[in-house]
């Protein structure tokens, strides 16, 4: 009987270790930052975010960039106006967040040097979860062209 009691107990150890992973994970999708021109000192990164549970995009970090801010882009009347969320993103669970032009982005400002096409960017994501607990997650951005970029915007509207 107790052989029985500490297999099931085992058991469902185990199921739990490999359900609770699932559901703390976020995953980054298709990651870029647009390429400047020389001089130029901002530019922003996009992706898309889905988390397992509901989270929020803290901060990030690269060291191309003096300052990294998570941002919000919006229009008001015919004025763009952008600013940065103190209090982060929220990742709602299962519902993937598009940080996109026009929207929700990563910016990167003071520029450390040129984004040229083909470079690949360092961004470092800080999430919480609603236990308040950070996870890091290390993303590789390519640099894209507008061109290109634009390109990456129309196939995600599909």
């Amino acid at each position: 009987m107790n052989r029985i009691i500490r297999a099931t107990a085992l058991s469902a150890l185990v199921s739990a270790a490999f359900i609770l992973p699932a559901q703390a994970q976020v995953t980054v999708k298709d990651p870029w930052v647009r390429a400047t021109v020389p001089q130029q000192k901002a530019t922003g990164a996009f992706m898309q975010i889905t988390s397992g549970q509901d989270a929020r995009l803290l901060e990030a970090k690269s060291p191309v960039a003096g300052v990294v801010e998570v941002h919000e882009m919006t229009m008001e009347k015919d004025v763009m106006k952008m600013r940065a969320l103190p209090n982060g993103l929220e990742l709602p669970a299962g519902k993937p967040v598009e940080l996109k032009p026009g929207g929700y982005h990563v910016m990167l400002m003071d520029l450390k040097q040129q984004m040229k096409e083909g470079d690949t960017v360092p961004v470092t994501l800080v999430v919480e979860g609603k236990d308040k607990k950070r996870t890091t997650i290390e993303v590789k951005a390519p640099v894209k062209a507008l061109a290109t970029a634009g390109k990456v915007e129309a196939e995600h509207k599909h």
